[in-house]
């Protein structure tokens, strides 16, 4: 299945942490906090200002993103999670 994201908004896969910290302990999934970086995996039609011209995304598929914790809607399609933001919500550009 494909997901495209319309208007301003941006479908984002949270990069997972690795399961053991230093000292390997490890977390259980229910201890552990959200992801707030992810790959940008699709990006919408964008959004229109008043005068009708489109404005450009700041964000482009493949950038890796800051993203608030609980921010967006969560999804999941074929197994994988994703989140569905606005670009407004992303935090920054990483890298």
């Amino acid at each position: 299945m494909k997901i495209k994201p319309l208007g301003e908004r941006v479908l984002v896969e949270p990069v997972k942490e690795d399961e053991a910290v230093k000292g390997g302990i490890i977390i259980p999934d229910s201890a552990k906090e959200k992801p707030q970086e992810g790959k940008v995996i699709a990006v919408g039609t964008g959004k229109i200002d008043d005068n009708g011209k489109k404005i450009a995304f700041n964000v482009k598929v493949g950038d890796i993103v800051l993203m608030p914790k609980y921010g967006g809607t969560e999804v999941k399609v074929d197994g994988k999670e994703y989140q569905i933001m606005r670009e407004e919500d992303i935090l920054a550009v990483i890298g």
